[in-house]
């Protein structure tokens, strides 16, 4: 049992972020502690929503937990509000990870090429302050590109494309870095690249084409509970691929996606041990 601290932002109508995330890693056996980077009314999908940004609450949450010597054995980021929340929670972050907290970094920002609804520009700033104490990180190939200044191509790229992404991930100071829903040579993957067997590895999956919110925040925690039991990265990422696949299978007809996947009635889909 690994305690894991989400930071990342929650959202009071949806399974998406915090909310997303949270069942998934209990389920799979880890103490999860969480810290809102913001609240969300609801899931952006839906076109109208109300953000409150928690910088000052997080930025007195830190002092507290150091006083009574909180830890936790890793930290999983998502939403960033601001250049000054970023900067506030990287500091921390960079802070543990000298105690041996390992760091997972989901840099949330957009998707088919563009930022999503109520994210600004500087957020790719934010996010790359979050790259740089990352022990992994994980965008999907829109993000990676804004990262990387990288152009988007709706067709995707090439592998040593890909291949080459990832390196400037690892510049930014990750060690280990995926990119996810990326098409590569025309197949749907996730590209990757793990330090521990020095590979870089391609994982093809077959897209379902039917749209949920919260569906990357799903495959980040079961990718993150994954390698807290000890699975090695190419083997988690493809467990989070197919444990992705099942619960979006499960769910294709539900009339309301916006409200994202009931991940509570969905459970036993789950990967829960290391046994892939």
């Amino acid at each position: 049992m690994k305690q894991i601290l989400l930071i990342n932002d929650l959202a009071g109508y949806g399974k998406v972020a915090t909310a997303a995330m949270l069942p998934i890693l209990s389920y799979m056996g880890h103490p999860v502690y969480n810290l809102p980077t913001a609240l969300v009314s609801n899931t952006l999908d839906y076109g109208k929503f109300n953000i409150l940004d928690t910088t000052d609450y997080v930025k007195g949450v830190f002092p507290v937990w150091k006083d009574l010597g909180f830890s936790f054995d890793a930290i999983a980021t998502g939403f960033i509000a601001s250049m000054r929340q970023a900067d506030i929670i990287s500091a921390y972050c960079r802070e543990q990870a000298k105690n041996g907290t390992t760091i997972f970094v989901d840099p949330i920002m957009g998707d088919e090429g563009k930022l999503y609804n109520g994210v600004a520009e500087d957020t790719i700033r934010s996010m790359r302050e979050m790259v740089a104490v990352a022990h992994l990180v994980f965008p999907n190939y829109t993000e990676a590109c804004f990262l990387t200044d990288t152009p988007y191509h709706k067709e995707g790229c090439s592998e040593a494309e890909a291949w080459a992404m990832i390196d400037k991930l690892r510049d930014l100071g990750t060690r280990a870095a995926l990119v996810t829903s990326i098409t590569v040579d025309g197949q749907s993957s996730v590209a990757g690249y793990s330090p521990t067997s020095g590979e870089y590895f391609r994982l093809p999956y077959t897209e379902i084409p039917v749209h949920f919110p919260g569906t990357g925040d799903m495959f980040s925690a079961i990718l993150i509970g994954c390698l807290l039991n000890g699975t090695a990265l190419k083997d988690a990422t493809r467990a989070a691929i197919d444990g992705l696949s099942k619960l979006i299978e499960k769910n294709k007809d539900n009339a309301d996606k916006n409200r994202g996947i009931p991940i509570e009635n969905c459970l036993h889909l789950i990967p829960i041990t290391n046994e892939l």
